[in-house]
């Protein structure tokens, strides 16, 4: 019996082992004397992608999210389809709709500049991701880095994982949930809509079939997203936030208080589930909401990294080497 107890705490002693040992390759030195220059280099290239257009805050913000809800944060999303795989940018939640891979381009060129071969797509995007919240009015946080790039990239993953706008409170806890992330990070992560817009045909049946929206923003919303009989308008903009789209600030979830949440999906956080108290705290606590989104952004980076010689440093973000 104690053998068998001792092999037991001997396999478990190993494996807990190997976890911190694989989060521990995750530093944010980890480019601290290869690649010294790099947060600055990033934050220079998101600076001027904002100040040409202020979206593209949360159009990279959103593009880290889709990329680590898809077996990790291993700038898969970036990689385009190729004759062994199928690539994510076409999955049902991304077509027509993650954007800014220009941008990475952009950054990733000027990285390979200063430092060829050096840092991974994945980081990249991660560090990217921050500084267009920080440039956007939010906070900072402290991104780990050290990351590896995938090597292919699974479009079937990306329509399972990702949660649609049609989403309910109890869908979208299951999704999170499923990546180690609770409802309260949940609840803290959608606070990102308090910046960018959304697509009509994201948002039309919301707008035209329920209940659990305010009938005067439902008619605004009308305006510029035509019924589904018209046929068209799938790709008219909304903002995310009315009040304020290209500032990171708490008006999303004020917006959700008086039911002007754009989405189905967004108006769930707050329609008499687990999550109204949560949403009322943020929608006059800032401070709470930062402190609990900038937590739940490292626990998101820190989903399945590839790491040492688990991926590669990509040359091109958007082909493997």
């Amino acid at each position: 019996m104690a053998s068998a107890v001792f092999q037991i705490f001997a396999i478990l002693s190993v494996i807990f082992l190997f976890a911190c040992a694989t989060n521990a390759q995750l530093s944010p030195s980890f480019y601290s004397s290869t690649c010294p220059n790099l947060q600055g280099i990033v934050r220079n290239a998101m600076r001027q992608a904002i100040s040409k257009e202020p979206r593209m805050g949360a159009s990279i913000l959103r593009l880290f999210f889709h990329d680590c809800f898809v077996n990790g944060c291993d700038a898969s999303v970036l990689l385009d389809d190729t004759n062994s795989f199928t690539g994510e940018k076409n999955a049902f939640p991304n077509q027509n709709s993650i954007r800014g891979f220009e941008v990475i381009d952009t950054i990733k060129s000027n990285v390979e500049a200063a430092c060829s071969g050096t840092v991974s797509c994945a980081d990249i995007l991660a560090l990217a991701a921050r500084e267009g919240v920080l440039l956007l009015g939010g906070p900072s946080w402290t991104v780990p880095l050290g990351r590896r790039d995938a090597t292919t990239a699974s479009q079937s993953t990306a329509n399972s994982n990702l949660p649609p706008p049609t989403a309910s409170l109890s869908t979208l806890i299951s999704l999170f949930a499923a990546q180690g992330l609770n409802a309260r990070d949940m609840t803290a992560l959608s606070g990102a809509h308090t910046i960018g817009q959304a697509r009509c045909s994201s948002f039309r049946t919301h707008i035209y079939n329920e209940t659990n929206i305010n009938p005067n923003f439902a008619t605004l919303r009308k305006r510029t997203c035509p019924g589904p009989a018209s046929g068209t308008g799938d790709n008219n903009l909304a903002p995310l936030d009315i009040l304020s789209p290209n500032r990171f600030d708490n008006g999303y979830f004020q917006d959700l208080l008086v039911r002007r949440g754009l989405m189905h999906s967004d108006q769930e956080l707050f329609n008499g589930g687990s999550q109204d108290a949560l949403v009322r705290l943020y929608s006059t606590n800032f401070r709470a909401f930062v402190n609990d989104f900038a937590n739940a952004m490292v626990k998101m980076g820190n989903i399945s990294p590839l790491t040492g010689s688990n991926g590669e440093i990509r040359t091109n973000c958007r082909v493997i080497n």
